[in-house]
């Protein structure tokens, strides 16, 4: 992702949590030029301990998401602060996405659905990928409300119309002043809005359109969301349930696989004995049914998972 926002844009600062000592100290490593990195000592406070062990790990990295912003912007004395989710891949500048704001002090973006894969009851009208907050009256009144409502309440479960972090956003239009809804249509394309978009390529970049829009805009990023690393050196690319069209794999996550296996040496010039924690998904989806294991024995892929070497060369 770092390296993917640094292609297009040289005016952007990134502060890094790292959520355990090999992160930290990789990450130190690499000394990258936009880039501070935080360590959970710097960061944790007491409000941050005292509910975490309560909380999964997953669940207490949505928890978190509020307080990173909350501690950007007081520590760093920031005017404005965007949270990014560490799978997006970007494919231009961004910096048109924020200045859509205008006057507005927090910026906030749709899952967009696609009909078929609708989760917005579940997971909510709104995405926690790509979230502004300006260091305003009202952009700070947004951002307090939302991190003690974490800290009270973040869990990987549906109740009382809540979800994790992220079903909070559903009433900030109506709840606050001062909130916008991202309208360019090149920010938070992801495997569950993918099929209602056209792609094309442009240069280095990509080019999105859909029927409403009626015309092209340039894609600003894509949420490489579920992306997995398997046994066998597989890639799921997302998970079983979102078709994805073939100019998305392409044009998209192509130059992803490419971005990861390039970033992965980066790692391994400046450490080469560290351990990935994440372990390696099975291949039982496609080697339990004699069709499928077939189709990708054959071809190096099936529906969403492929060889490696059919997307990094």
């Amino acid at each position: 992702m770092y390296n993917s926002l640094e292609r297009y844009s040289n005016n952007f600062h990134l502060y890094i949590f790292a959520f355990d000592d090999d992160c930290y100290n990789c990450l130190k490593e690499l000394r990258l030029i936009h880039a501070t990195i935080i360590s959970l000592n710097e960061f944790e406070d007491e409000e941050l301990l005292s509910v975490k062990p309560g909380r999964t790990a997953g669940e207490y990295c949505w928890t978190c998401t509020s307080s990173t912003i909350w501690y950007c912007i007081n520590t760093f004395s920031l005017d404005h602060c965007t949270y990014l989710d560490a799978d997006l891949f970007f494919f231009s500048d961004p910096k048109v996405l924020t200045d859509e704001m205008g006057e507005s002090s927090v910026l906030i973006t749709e899952h967009r659905y696609s009909p078929e894969h609708d989760q917005s009851a579940l997971s909510g009208i709104y995405c926690v990928q790509f979230i502004t907050f300006k260091n305003t009256e009202e952009g700070m009144k947004v951002l307090d409300w939302w991190r003690k409502a974490c800290l009270e309440w973040c869990y990987k479960r549906f109740e009382d119309g809540k979800f994790g972090d992220q079903k909070y956003l559903d009433d900030w239009t109506t709840r606050f002043e001062g909130v916008h809804v991202l309208q360019h249509q090149g920010g938070g394309v992801a495997p569950w809005n993918n099929l209602q978009y056209e792609f094309a390529g442009k240069g280095t970049g990509v080019t999105v359109s859909t029927a409403v829009s009626g015309g092209e805009s340039d894609l600003i990023f894509y949420h490489c969301h579920d992306f997995r690393y398997c046994l066998n050196n597989t890639l799921r690319l997302t998970a079983e349930q979102y078709a994805l069209k073939k100019e998305v794999i392409s044009l998209v996550y192509k130059p992803y696989a490419k971005g990861l296996a390039e970033a992965e040496k980066q790692i391994r010039a400046v450490n080469g004995t560290l351990t990935f924690h994440e372990p390696l998904l099975n291949l039982d989806w496609v080697m339990t049914n004699i069709g499928r294991k077939a189709t990708f024995t054959l071809t190096g892929h099936y529906k969403n998972y492929y060889k490696k070497r059919k997307l990094e060369s």
